[in-house]
């Protein structure tokens, strides 16, 4: 007993220093809401913890908020996704995400290989930027097995890329497809990484767009628990060939618990407010993960491979961009 108190007392410092920087976070985003609080939360993390925060006694606490409470994210996420949201989109909107996630999932793993990044990295980097950002990194890295900096790296990076592409996209949906609804929301909720960037990005073109676009951002969600399923046996096998050692389980807690209440969602309809509360509590969850893997990030060692990222970044979401506007055109989802 004495040691499970001490335990969770070691995790106290960092959970609250976590929790601070995604409220300041939060207020921050009031008034720059193009960034976010998810955003501006990873950013400030990693200011402050490069600079004031490095402190030994705070990693018990940032590794259990970065980890944990990514864990419970991906679980509540469920709660706002039902599968009656594909047939919204008809069979062209979902064959464009399904073309889009693997079109996303190949070219990263095969860009990552070329520019010299690790196989988990690549893998990591396909996830976040396939399916849904820092959820599906987090839902992804244990299933691979890959160590906390290459998944604060690929976390930062597929952030500082959304933030990028969420500014940019919709000035590229409007001069190429002129007042399109769904091609905007194909544009925007098939190719941004997280919830957060989806909204922001189709609010800077108009509400309905928004509505539309997360219909394709949750179907793309939906897809989480097969990439993860996929790439944990891709890991498995390879681990087998190494070592023999196996799983358990084929997939993690968190990723079953949230296809279970995903399809609980899809049959029985949840009270509204309910489901406001998940997702309310979800997003403060990934905020303060977030938080905490800018916290736990090593600035020397990122920007020691900064160019390198750079390109990596710069080259997937041009692919993913690129793709999406073909796809759009060829698929006439207009």
């Amino acid at each position: 007993m004495y040691h499970i108190i001490k335990k969770h007392q070691a995790i106290l410092p960092g959970l609250g220093l976590s929790l601070i920087v995604a409220m300041i976070a939060k207020v921050i985003a009031l008034a720059l809401p193009d960034l976010g609080g998810a955003t501006l939360a990873i950013l400030l993390g990693i200011v402050l913890g490069n600079t004031f925060f490095k402190q030994n006694y705070l990693a018990s606490g940032t590794k259990f908020s970065e980890s944990k409470l990514l864990e419970c994210s991906v679980v509540l996420l469920g709660f706002t996704v039902t599968f009656q949201t594909i047939s919204r989109l008809g069979m062209n909107g979902l064959i464009f995400i399904i073309a889009m996630m693997a079109i996303v999932i190949i070219s990263a793993i095969f860009i990552g290989k070329r520019l010299g990044f690790s196989e988990n990295m690549g893998i990591l980097m396909a996830s976040g930027n396939a399916v849904c950002g820092s959820s599906a990194i987090g839902a992804v890295a244990p299933a691979i097995e890959a160590d906390e900096d290459e998944k604060g790296q690929i976390i930062t990076l597929v952030n500082l890329l959304g933030t990028v592409m969420m500014l940019t996209l919709p000035i590229i949906a409007t001069s190429l497809f002129g007042k399109s609804l769904l091609a905007h929301s194909a544009l925007l909720g098939g190719t941004l990484q997280s919830v957060g960037q989806v909204v922001a990005g189709a609010s800077l073109i108009n509400q309905q767009t928004v509505q539309f676009a997360m219909l394709f951002k949750i179907t793309r969600i939906i897809f989480l628990v097969v990439v993860v399923f996929i790439f944990q046996k891709r890991h498995q096998k390879h681990q087998k060939i190494a070592t023999t050692t196996k799983r358990a389980f084929p997939i993690p807690w968190y990723v079953l618990a949230f296809l279970i209440i995903c399809v609980v969602n899809s049959l029985v309809a949840l009270p509204k407010p309910f489901s406001d509360s998940a997702h309310f509590i979800s997003t403060w969850f990934e905020t303060i993960a977030l938080a905490a893997i800018g916290l736990r990030l090593d600035l020397k060692k990122f920007i020691k491979e900064g160019p390198k990222f750079l390109i990596y970044g710069l080259s997937v979401g041009s692919v993913q961009t690129l793709a999406a506007i073909v796809l759009i055109f060829l698929l006439k989802i207009r």
